[in-house]
């Protein structure tokens, strides 16, 4: 048996290079790195000897660099994606909040943090973090409960299981997530002669798992029998790329689609089938549909509380719940009928047992109403506007500017709900929006690893000044790497989204708006003088029309784009939207919580 002699990172990053896509690329496009003490000797030297194979991009932030990684996987649907390096200690713990985004949003990436020596002989080293009762644990343990497969590499002989193993749950549709392989410092400079034929190409191929036929019979006999049938679409039916066959499916037997923040663009909004978006930041045509329907088709989703609104949305006394879900997991929720598979076959054979059965008929006017009252919010001003403008009108504009090529995205904050149930995705995949972990910072770095996925599409950040202040080091990146990605900075002075649901719930303002928040000298930030100085064109647009000069110029440009405008923290689109959860104090001094937590306990009998 042939052997090649290798150390255990430069055989790693050759294994990455062999494993391929059913299109004949790497699944693994490339590393983002930041290199420390426990990484850059033994990783670092091999990404350096494999950098025409498999390229090394370095972040400002190990949080940063990891979300546009996990951008990259979303954008291309699972298909490929991409690994993530830090030394240990804070490098490693930067991460770990991208680790609980990626798993909860069941997207594919493979963090390789390095770790304490194996040997143990220079313990405790710099940055170890030493567990008192128990000698194997290292800060890397944190990865445990948010990845999907943990491995702590501490011989080299140990990849020729872990890897195989860690490339199985990124390429497998029901165990998708992140992968931790915490790498040992020492092991990764160790050398060990490896079978040849470990490195030989191989095709990961996404598996198309078909439903059981007794699920399938009862889920066929469901539709039959319902009168008021719905489809709740999710992320799933993405990234089976099940869009298609969702417009066929809902076409031919007449059942109306409704779509959650994963889902939504599943349907072009103009789509006679598509009532919009649902649960609490939902349209009102869509959410009067879920209320009255006596079956909830769910599609490749999780049913989260944003979607269900609490599971206070369908009211029907004889509604049932069916889940097509490629994972088990999801499928069972909420004592749903399952129906597990993929997204794309679950549909097809479920037209065919259905054969020519239709739905009742679907009113258009619960669409035409619905934009008639929201339409007007995003219009653009006309004649002098007196106040700050509003993040409806914002939408608007970029709305206006968008072509069919845009991707808009957004993470956290005000935009993801006015977003929600305002913007018009024409196409799949135009709309990407990280709303599982809702992660503030998440965007300014998404909206690279968008682009990096898809260079010709344009693509259009949406972040508060709350949200840019968090993480906004990889627009640097963006400018480094010679990435055109267009940002627009709301500028309401502090959490607006968080502030409003505080006044909602009884709670005076406080310690969400600058103004509101204990200071010696008031916030006066220059987010324009900020951005350019990390290298990107940046202008302050002092109204709407401004706004749309800025996005117009914004077109030609070389590399990122920045776009500040102030606007008003207050307002939110009044129409659709539907009750949330959100515990209201039983005992205060104050008349206003008082009143709010009577409503809350009100809601709650209406829920149950």
């Amino acid at each position: 048996m042939s052997k090649i002699r290798l150390t255990a990172a430069q055989a790693m990053v050759r294994w990455l290079t062999r494993q391929m896509t059913e299109d004949g690329v790497p699944f693994i496009a490339g590393v983002w790195a930041i290199f420390g003490h426990g990484n850059v000797a033994g990783i670092g030297e091999a990404l350096h000897g494999i950098r025409s194979e498999l390229p090394t991009y370095r972040g400002h932030n190990e949080q940063g660099m990891a979300h546009a990684a996990i951008a990259y996987a979303k954008q291309l649907g699972r298909r490929r994606a991409m690994a993530v390096t830090s030394s240990i200690g804070p490098g490693a713990t930067n991460m770990v909040t991208a680790a609980a985004l990626a798993h909860v949003n069941r997207l594919p990436v493979l963090f390789v943090p390095g770790d304490v020596f194996a040997n143990r002989g220079p313990d405790p080293v710099l940055q170890q973090i030493e567990d008192f009762g128990d000698g194997t644990v290292s800060a890397n343990d944190c990865f445990r409960p948010v990845s999907r497969y943990f491995d702590r590499i501490t011989r080299p002989e140990q990849l020729l299981t872990a890897l195989p193993r860690a490339m199985a749950v990124m390429t497998d549709p029901a165990d998708c997530g992140p992968v931790t392989l915490a790498f040992c410092q020492d092991v990764q400079a160790e050398a060990y002669d490896w079978p040849e034929e470990f490195f030989a190409p191989r095709i990961w191929r996404q598996r198309r798992i078909r439903p059981d036929e007794s699920e399938l019979v009862e889920v066929i006999g469901l539709i039959c029998a319902a009168k008021r049938p719905v489809i709740v679409a999710g992320g799933g039916v993405h990234y089976s790329g099940a869009t298609e066959a969702l417009a066929w499916f809902a076409a031919r037997h007449r059942i109306p689609v409704v779509e959650s923040q994963a889902g939504k663009s599943a349907l072009p909004w103009d789509h006679p089938m598509n009532l919009g978006p649902v649960g609490v930041t939902g349209a009102e045509s869509a959410n009067t549909v879920a209320a009255e329907a006596d079956l909830v088709i769910g599609v490749g989703t999780r049913f989260q509380d944003f979607t269900t609104g609490s599971w206070g949305l369908f009211r029907n006394p004889a509604r049932k719940l069916v889940s097509i879900n490629v994972a088990a997991y999801d499928a069972m929720k909420h004592g749903a009928v399952p129906l597990q598979g993929d997204a794309r076959v679950c549909l097809d054979e479920l037209s065919a047992g259905l054969g020519q059965h239709q739905g009742p008929e679907v009113s258009a006017g619960l669409k035409q109403a619905w934009f008639a009252k929201v339409d007007p919010l995003t219009a653009a001003p006309v004649g002098e506007a007196n106040g700050l403008p509003t993040d409806q009108q914002v939408i608007g504009a970029v709305q206006r500017a968008a072509g069919p090529d845009t991707v808009v995205m957004c993470a956290a904050g005000t935009m993801p709900g006015e977003l929600h149930k305002l913007w018009k995705a024409s196409r799949p995949m135009s709309y990407h929006m990280e709303y599982g972990f809702s992660c503030m910072g998440y965007e300014i770095a998404g909206a690279l690893g968008i682009k990096m996925a898809e260079p010709d599409r344009d693509v259009i950040c949406m972040v508060g000044d709350g949200s840019y202040m968090m993480m906004n080091s990889e627009l640097a990146s963006a400018v480094m790497l010679g990435q055109k990605i267009t940002v627009v900075i709301t500028d309401n002075r502090g959490y607006g989204c968080i502030n409003r649901l505080q006044m909602g719930t009884g709670g005076a303002e406080f310690n969400n708006l600058l103004d509101h928040t204990i200071h010696t000298n008031p916030s006066h930030i220059d987010f324009v003088a900020h951005a350019g100085a990390m290298g990107a064109k940046a202008v302050k647009a002092g109204s709407i029309a401004e706004l749309e000069a800025a996005l117009a110029e914004a077109k030609t440009a070389a590399g990122p784009f920045v776009v500040v405008i102030d606007t008003d923290p207050y307002p939110s689109t009044p129409h659709g939207g539907h009750w949330w959860d959100v515990a209201v104090p039983e005992v205060s001094p104050r008349a206003e919580v008082r009143a709010a937590r009577e409503n809350y306990e009100r809601k709650l009998q209406e829920r149950h």
